[in-house]
């Protein structure tokens, strides 16, 4: 009698709860997937900020550093090789200071502004939209423009998608057409305003979700292109945000509702930390405040519901990582910081999470692409530096456009200093060759987890992986040294009848084929 009651309570209670003891488990539900991961989710952000476009991204055709046209050859094949599905630009803060029309046309007629927000430089509107839309079809990316709500107007708006959509007729066109570019680029994403709240306008809700029923309305859809409008939501759990546009925007203006939340150990803006000179206290709180994206989806989640029960209109997470205090030595406007094996831990988590929520989640934007904040790539002259962040974004490439297979984890616990956060992290897929994959993390730097992946509606037969870890925590890849942080392969598991045995090691992000 006593061995029911006890299986009972196993049954009933354990599902929803962390497992406690040495072993974790993740239960894979193999038929009952019917939702796709977006690949969207897996974009990136390029930003006028610091060295993100100039010497970054771009450096003219004149440079020494060999070059596409003027985009570095290094960045271009990097980012190619993590297949980015999109890019967002020009911000960010700079969006909402800058007017397209000062990008377009001979470069030595560009007027320069001043880019306030970051680092009071010149900017010389050299990178412009021409530059910028050449490069997406470079990467065979899709672009995603930040719209100018807070000192632009809704005519700049109609132009900008005329002079990009619109095939002849008007006057915008005939300028693309004189400025070299004889056909649309046909650009979908437009974000409308960002961070209305904040740099884009200090606005409130209510008066945001009204400008941005006047700004939608003019962004028509032209020539075929079935716009995809993307309002600015929240900074992070600011559910009240949500809760006004949901009820106030036109339903046939809105396609997704942006929300922004970076990862800041301890919530602190005022010293956030250094990106490399860390111990187990600034991993843990790292992880830990990673690990509120799960309950900031949740709570903007449970407000869209109520509103869009059919999940009609996108979660667009298009600023999402890890951010510290500027590296010694470089501008505090330009936000120049290293990147370690936890930025690899933070960046396989938030994947997850995105991942076993893409029913609703439908793009995701890291900030940024190169040189700031979490970057997948650093430049140095014409030396470039691929983070563990890129390798990540590698290794997670099975996932694009995979259907979502359902995950219940039972994670052992990673306690330190009195808190208690989950070990494990998980997603599930199944790409259209019919092979399953699992990410996995370990957030626990100093015990290797013992892991139990049972698979039900699937027969299984082999598995492979590969892993991404270090001896230390802090450990990065630098300019001119071997890399330290890289994809390696992964033998630590194996199968056992219809499951598969897995022992993860300490501080780790790992993929498994699974056939």
């Amino acid at each position: 009698m006593r061995n029911i009651i006890f299986i009972l309570i196993y049954l009933l209670v354990l599902p929803g709860i962390s497992f406690a003891g040495d072993d974790s488990q993740v239960i894979v539900d193999a038929e009952s997937g019917k939702h796709k991961i977006s690949k969207h989710i897996y974009g990136h952000f390029a930003e006028h900020l610091g060295r993100c476009i100039y010497g970054g991204i771009w450096v003219g055709e004149d440079s020494k550093i060999p070059n596409i046209k003027g985009y570095r050859k290094d960045i271009v094949e990097a980012l190619k090789e993590i297949a980015i599905p999109n890019l967002r630009w020009p911000g960010g803060c700079f969006a909402d200071i800058y007017h397209w029309q000062d990008g377009v046309g001979p470069k030595d007629q560009r007027p320069s502004i001043l880019n306030y927000h970051w680092g009071e430089v010149t900017e010389d509107n050299s990178f412009g939209t021409h530059e910028f839309l050449n490069l997406c079809v470079f990467l065979g990316c899709k672009p995603y423009l930040g719209v100018n709500m807070g000192t632009g107007s809704p005519k700049d708006l109609k132009d900008w998608v005329l002079y990009t959509n619109s095939s002849e007729g008007n006057v915008m066109s005939n300028w693309r057409k004189k400025n070299g570019q004889d056909e649309p680029w046909r650009v979908k994403y437009w974000g409308i305003g960002n961070e209305a709240w904040g740099c884009g306008g200090n606005m409130d809700p209510e008066y945001y979700a009204k400008a941005y029923n006047h700004y939608a309305t003019f962004c028509r859809d032209l020539n075929g292109v079935k716009n995809y409008r993307v309002a600015c939501g929240p900074s992070g759990e600011y559910v009240e945000w949500t809760e006004t546009l949901m009820r106030t925007v036109k339903p046939w203006l809105i396609q997704g509702i942006s929300i922004h939340f970076y990862t800041v150990a301890h919530g602190n803006w005022d010293d956030k930390g250094s990106a490399t000179d860390f111990n187990e206290d600034g991993w843990f709180e790292q992880i830990r405040y990673t690990l509120q994206m799960e309950d900031v989806i949740e709570k903007n989640a449970m407000v869209m519901d109520r509103y869009d029960p059919e999940k009609k209109i996108g979660m667009i997470i298009d600023e999402w990582g890890t951010w510290y205090n500027v590296e010694p030595g470089t501008e505090k406007g330009f936000l120049y910081q290293q990147n370690t094996l936890r930025d690899a831990l933070v960046a396989g988590i938030n994947l997850n999470i995105f991942n076993n929520n893409c029913e609703r989640v439908k793009m995701t934007n890291i900030a940024q692409a190169v040189n700031v904040l979490q970057a997948v790539l650093l430049t140095k002259g014409d030396q470039m530096v691929r983070t563990p962040t890129w390798h990540v974004f590698k290794l997670f490439k099975p996932h694009h456009d995979a259907i979502l297979l359902p995950v219940d984890v039972r994670s052992a616990d990673y306690k330190f200093n009195g808190q208690t956060i989950p070990a494990i992290s998980a997603s599930a897929s199944r790409d259209t060759g019919g092979i399953i994959h699992i990410s996995l993390t370990n957030a626990d730097p100093n015990r290797s987890q013992a892991l139990n992946c049972e698979f039900r509606g699937a027969l299984v037969s082999r598995v492979s992986g590969e892993i991404i870890t270090a001896n230390k925590m802090n450990a990065l890849n630098d300019f001119g040294k071997v890399e330290e942080v890289k994809i390696q392969p992964f033998k630590k598991a194996k199968v056992d009848k219809n499951n598969i045995v897995v022992t993860l090691p300490p501080k780790s992000v790992v993929m498994l084929e699974v056939k």
